[in-house]
C-alpha cells in the first residue's frame, strides 16, 4: 500500500479501513489505530514527539496488514516456482537456453552429483547479473528462509577454498548450475540447482510438488577457522543437534544406538540414481523416552526445513503418518566435537545421514532421501498409469 494516497471520504484513514475490509483477523489492528492515534484528536497541533509515534503506529498497521494481505493471496509453491522458472527462461539467450533445458525424461534429470565437476546446465558465471538474480528466485522459490541461507553460504564457502587452494579454478563460487527439466508450469517439469557440496532437486506436477529430493547439504569447511569468517558453521544446527539427541541416551541406549566407533568416509548412500533402504541398525525411536523423541524431531524438522513451510509441513506429515516405531537412529564414531562422527535417522519412507570426518572432521557432507518417491519417481508412475501420454 502506498502510504502517498491522499485521504479518501472516510477520512484519513480511509484507505487503511478499505484495505481491512473483508479481511476480519486485521480489524483489530485498524480499530487499535483508531483507538490510540493521538493524531486523530489533533492533528495539526501534535508535538514533533507524538507525531513521530503515531507514525509509527502507521507503519505498524500498514507492515501487518501487508503481511496478511500477503499471506491470504499467497500462491500454491508449484505455481511460485513454475513463475520463477518462467522469468528465468525469459531472460536467457537461445545459446543459454540450449544449456539450461532438457526433456523432462532426459537421463539427466537424475545424475545429480555433490563433487566440484563440470556439469550439464547453465553455470552462475555464464548469466548476466539480472540472469543470476532470477536464478536465485528461482531457488529461493522451492526454500525457506533458513534453507537459502545455507545454500547461498555453502556457495560462498568456495572462495575460502580457492584462497587455501593456491587459487584453484575448480572453486569458484559461480559455478553453481541451473538445470530445467520440461516446460515450468506444464504437466510435469523439475529443476536442479547443482555445485560442489550443494545439489537441489524439485519435480513438479500442475500446482503439486511432488518430490523435493534427492536434497545434499555440505561444508567445507564445516567451521572457518581463520580470517575475517571465523567462526561461521553453516550446518552447525544439523551437527548439534544430533549429538544432542546422542548424548541425551543412557548407556543401554548408546549400546544400541553406536555400531561402530570409527565414522565412515562418506554417506553410505553416496549420490546414488536410486535410493535405497539402509539396514535398520540402531536405536529405534519407539525406545526413546519423549524428551529424546523430541530431540530427534527436532534433527527430521533440521533436514526438512531446508524447504518453504508448506513443503516442509507435508514432507513431515509422511514421516509422521508412516510411524515412529519405524524410524532408527544410528551414530559411528566419536561423540565429542572434533571427532569423526557420523549419523543417520532412517525411517519406513526416508533416510537422513550427516557425516563429518574429512579434513579432521572439518568437512560435513549432508543428505536427504525419499526411498520411495526420490526424483518424484513413485508418484510419476502413478501419475503416468492412470494418465495416457503420448509416446
Amino acid at each position: 500500500m502506498d502510504l502517498r494516497t491522499p485521504p479518501g471520504p472516510e477520512g484519513s484513514n480511509g484507505s487503511l479501513l478499505r484495505i481491512c475490509r473483508g479481511h476480519p483477523s486485521i480489524l483489530f489492528c485498524f480499530a487499535f489505530f483508531q483507538r490510540f492515534s493521538i493524531a486523530n484528536v489533533a492533528p495539526l497541533s501534535c508535538p514533533d514527539g507524538v507525531k513521530s509515534i503515531h507514525r509509527h503506529i502507521v507503519a505498524v498497521v500498514v507492515i501487518v496488514v501487508q503481511l496478511s494481505l500477503n499471506a491470504s493471496h499467497a500462491h500454491p509453491p508449484a505455481v511460485e516456482m513454475a513463475d520463477a522458472a518462467k522469468n528465468f527462461e525469459a531472460s536467457l539467450t537461445p545459446e543459454q537456453r540450449t544449456k539450461v533445458t532438457f526433456d523432462f525424461r532426459s537421463d539427466e534429470r537424475v545424475n545429480w552429483h555433490f563433487v566440484p565437476q563440470a556439469r550439464k546446465g547453465l553455470p552462475l558465471a555464464e548469466m548476466s547479473a539480472a540472469q543470476k538474480h532470477l536464478a536465485l528466485v528461482l531457488l529461493n522459490s522451492a526454500l525457506s528462509h533458513r534453507g537459502y541461507f545455507k545454500a547461498v553460504t555453502i556457495m560462498s564457502l568456495e572462495q575460502i577454498l580457492f584462497d587455501l587452494e593456491n587459487k584453484s579454478p575448480r572453486r569458484n563460487p559461480e559455478l553453481y548450475y541451473v538445470s530445467i527439466f520440461g516446460k515450468p508450469g506444464g504437466d510435469v517439469w523439475g529443476f536442479r540447482v547443482e555445485g560442489h557440496h550443494l545439489s537441489l532437486n524439485f519435480t513438479v506436477r500442475g500446482d503439486v510438488v511432488l518430490a523435493t529430493t534427492p536434497s545434499f547439504f555440505g561444508t567445507n569447511p564445516a567451521e572457518v577457522r581463520n580470517g575475517p569468517r571465523a567462526g561461521l558453521r553453516v550446518l552447525a544446527a544439523e551437527e548439534d543437534l544430533g549429538r544432542q539427541l546422542m548424548s541425551s541416551l543412557d548407556a543401554k541406549q548408546r549400546s544400541i544406538a553406536i555400531i561402530t566407533n570409527v565414522a565412515p568416509k562418506e554417506v553410505v548412500s553416496g549420490d546414488s540414481r536410486k535410493a535405497s533402504r539402509l539396514q535398520p541398525l540402531g536405536l529405534c525411536a519407539s525406545e526413546m523416552t519423549v524428551p529424546q523423541r523430541e530431540k530427534l524431531k527436532a534433527v527430521i524438522l533440521e533436514f526438512i526445513g531446508r524447504n518453504r513451510s508448506k513443503l516442509s509441513e507435508a514432507d513431515w506429515e509422511k514421516i509422521e503418518k508412516a510411524g515412529w516405531e519405524k524410524i532408527f537412529f544410528v551414530w559411528a564414531g566419536g561423540i565429542e566435537p572434533g571427532q569423526g562422527q557420523y549419523y543417520r535417522v532412517q525411517g519406513a519412507t526416508f533416510l537422513m545421514e550427516y557425516d563429518n570426518t574429512q579434513n579432521d572432521a572439518n568437512h560435513v557432507h549432508a543428505v536427504w532421501r525419499d526411498i520411495e518417491n526420490d526424483f518424484g519417481d513413485d508418484l510419476l508412475k502413478q501419475h503416468y498409469e492412470q494418465v495416457p501420454h503420448a509416446k
